[in-house]
């Protein structure tokens, strides 16, 4: 029997909803902070949506759990394989561990070194690759063939999509709970999944909350695809410090969600990223890494006029190798490879 044929209009906030109560006492429900300091130097209030504090350091296991758990019990038993630079691949390790499935990750073999070893310390297999070379998503389906295994993609299912999507439904519930409304929510872009899901569940409940991407200068691919209304691809033999987010295109779901959803792109560079990483250290106290600086970073750099908004951003993830960490902090050149 084939498989069904997936399209952009399966992810609902309705999916969302069900992703939240399926996440229930599994993932953490991360707080909503905001920062006097912060809102003071934005000249509006912003509302922090800390991932990093997420299992494994990432908003990746809500995305990864809502789909396993809706795998059936056959392809549970073959187990699942996904591909990922090391946050979906913790999120995707972790949560076939609580599942009991077995994974296989396929992994650039530059990624950072604390992701790779949360997941083999999570059970999973990691199968290495040349990220500026070798073609994963090549790789991995070669790997599923040979083993049965079921495909846990990084952004481009509905499941993952809707799971991901629970990060916006927390959000405006604690804002709505502090009696706010959201005039923006930037998220940080990679693939899109994150941005998909959260887009769509406010279009449902929060509707006049427009939302913004966020992505590493290079690799913005995603708001060019929407601005030229056509799919655009990344230069993956470049690097970039925010690993997490050097997806080579936006997703066959994501992007037409994001083209119909998202109200603008930004694109932060290297030192707006430094700052933003060095600003959550010193003053908000908490660790973030690259990719998932960016949001903070564009309301820091001022190309995000939060002037008189409230405005929610992600703060997508903390795995940040320490070497890497290290340098930021102290201003030194950053190293050419994040593992």
């Amino acid at each position: 029997m084939d498989a069904p044929v997936l399209t952009a209009d399966m992810v609902s906030a309705k999916g969302v909803r069900a992703a939240a109560k399926r996440l229930a006492g599994k993932a953490v429900r991360t707080p909503l902070l905001e920062n006097a300091v912060l809102n003071e130097r934005a000249g509006g209030r912003i509302l922090l949506k800390p991932e990093m504090l997420q299992h494994y350091g990432s908003f990746k296991f809500r995305g990864a759990y809502n789909l396993i758990a809706q795998l059936n019990p056959e392809q549970r038993k073959a187990g699942v394989l996904a591909w990922s630079s090391g946050n979906h691949a913790q999120g995707v390790a972790y949560a076939a561990k609580l599942m009991g499935a077995s994974a296989v990750i396929v992994m650039p073999e530059d990624a950072p070194r604390v992701k790779m070893n949360n997941v083999r310390a999570l059970g999973a297999e990691i199968v290495t690759y040349d990220r500026y070379t070798q073609d994963r998503e090549e790789i991995g389906g070669k790997i599923m063939a040979e083993r049965g295994l079921a495909l846990a993609p990084p952004f481009d299912h509905p499941h993952t999509i809707e799971g991901q999507g629970t990060v916006a439904l927390e959000t405006l519930e604690d804002a709505v709970a502090l009696g706010l409304s959201l005039d923006a929510f930037i998220v940080c872009c990679g693939g899109g999944g994150l941005t998909a899901g959260c887009a769509v569940y406010l279009e449902d409940a929060s509707p006049e909350t427009q939302v913004w991407i966020a992505e590493p200068e290079g690799f913005d691919e995603s708001w060019a695809s929407i601005r030229d209304g056509v799919r655009r691809r990344a230069d993956v033999s470049q690097h970039t410090v925010c690993d997490a987010l050097a997806s080579p295109t936006p997703g066959r779901l994501t992007l037409p969600v994001m083209e119909r959803l998202v109200r603008g792109g930004l694109a932060l560079t290297e030192e707006d990223v430094r700052e933003a990483m060095t600003f959550a250290h010193h003053t908000l106290k908490l660790t973030v890494e690259p990719g998932g600086a960016v949001a903070l970073a564009a309301v820091l750099s001022g190309k995000f006029d939060a002037r008189g908004k409230t405005v929610a951003l992600t703060l997508s993830g903390g795995n940040v190798d320490p070497a890497l960490f290290a340098a930021v902090l102290e201003g030194r050149p950053l190293p050419v490879s994040t593992g």
